[in-house]
This record gives C-alpha cells, structure tokens and sequence, in this order.
C-alpha cells in the first residue's frame, strides 16, 4: 500500500461533482470497482441511474484517497449490514481504517462523497427538487421543523434543505451530537449536507491537471488502476475555485 499521511483526525472532507465529471475524471475508472459493485450497477436498467451510482462509487474513492493518503484503488469502501452480518449492503467503511467514516449520495446527475473521523454521512439534492407531501415529511422529520419551513412564503427551498440534513443524519447513524453543514452548490445546483463527528467540514468539487470535462474522454478501462504518481494527481477544488471551502458547523444533531 502506498504510504501517505494519516487521516486528519479534527475535519471531514466532503466532495460534491456532476455525474459526468466523475465519469470523465481519468483517474478513476469502472475497473476500480469489486466484482459486487459492478454486479450491481449491471443489474440497473435505467442508464442514468446506473451512471449515477457508478459515479458516486468513483467519487468515494478520489475522495478517501484525497483524506486518507491512499490512492484510489487502494480506496475502496466495503459494505456490511449490522443486522444479517452479510456484506455488499449496509453502511460502507474504509477496511483498514475502523476510525474513519465514509459515505455517499446521488440523485439525477449529481454525486456526493464525504470521507472524515467517526460517523459521517451526506446527502445531496437537485437544488430545484421539493420534497413532500407535508404528512409524508411530518413522519419522517422533526415535526416542529417541518412546521416552520412550511410556514415559509415559498416553503420549498427550506423543505429541501431540512431534507438533505435529515438524510445526511440518518446515513451518519442519527446519534446525538453530530455536528451538521450545510450549503448550496451553486455551480451545479446543488443542495448538500454534511453529518459529522468531526469539528469542521472541508467543501470541493473535483479537477484534474487544470483540465476540464470536456478535455477529457471517458476512462472504461480495467485492471489494478491508477498508481503512484498518477494517482497522485487526484485533487479537489472550492466551489468557485482555488482551495478547498471550509464549511461551518450549522447545529447539532437532537
């Protein structure tokens, strides 16, 4: 395994991309993935949706790689279910790495990933989606919350936003005291949530080699991947470029 620095212990790192810039990032490709993964994705038939949840597998991988010092084919998320104890289902982990949490998230085009110490989940969302119906919200979310955002003017947007945090929340494990980020992605009209344990939250998108998208063709390739120093190439940037954002805390979990 390629040696690098241990995982910053005080900060989650949260990565946040369209479907298409993933799949057309050359350092990550479908040949990363297990047998298990590619299975499943096989068995999708919509083929957005399978892109989708390609690229969100991908998207973990650069952003473990990116927290941990690892590259992306050594970052691999496995998944096992606490209740049947079998694997491939469940909440994903970092083998190798019980202190560190990983999760991910899709929707229609966008993929999100967040790697970070302990319990960590994210949630992202088309920022012109509206959650509902009201009653379906009403069990699913702090009555008292969904209340107040209803009571809004145009109560949507603060419907939404109260939806990606409850979801960010329950892939964290929906304890008490998990501190929640959120913000809105601009750039690819996103609508995204952060649940940690740790004390801040680090924000990007992904790029390669001052490259765009559309410089790049899409990687299908199989085999080991990527190593050393192309691997090395994986990086992220801020919402409106340049360094990563870091996010502040928004509240606490109840």
């Amino acid at each position: 395994m390629t040696e690098g620095p241990q995982p910053d212990r005080d900060h989650a790192l949260a990565l946040v991309a369209t479907t298409r810039e993933v799949l057309d990032h050359p350092g990550v490709h479908e040949g990363l993935l297990a047998d298990w993964e590619r299975r499943r994705i096989a068995a999708i038939r919509l083929p957005g949706r399978r892109d989708d949840v390609l690229a969100a597998r991908l998207l973990v991988r650069l952003c473990a790689a990116r927290h941990t010092g690892r590259t992306p084919a050594e970052s691999a998320p496995a998944q096992r279910c606490p209740e049947c104890g079998g694997s491939g289902h469940g909440r994903p982990y970092l083998p190798g790495l019980p202190g560190v949490g990983v999760s991910m998230s899709h929707a229609d085009g966008l993929v999100a990933a967040a790697v970070g110490p302990g319990a960590v989940g994210i949630d992202v969302e088309p920022a012109a989606r509206r959650p509902g119906p009201l009653r379906v919200l009403r069990r699913l979310l702090p009555e008292a919350e969904v209340a107040e955002a209803a009571a809004r003017p145009d109560p949507g947007p603060a419907l939404l936003r109260l939806w990606v945090r409850g979801e960010a929340r329950l892939k964290a494990g929906g304890q008490a005291g998990l501190r929640l980020s959120e913000w809105t992605d601009g750039d690819r009209a996103a609508v995204v949530a952060v649940a940690t344990e740790a004390d801040r939250v680090t924000r990007g998108g992904v790029t390669w080699d001052g490259r765009t998208g559309a410089g790049c063709t899409r990687a299908g390739v199989t085999g080991a991947g990527i190593t050393g120093a192309g691997a090395a190439r994986v990086g992220i940037t801020g919402a409106g470029g340049g360094t990563p954002d870091p996010v502040p805390v928004i509240g606490f979990a109840r």
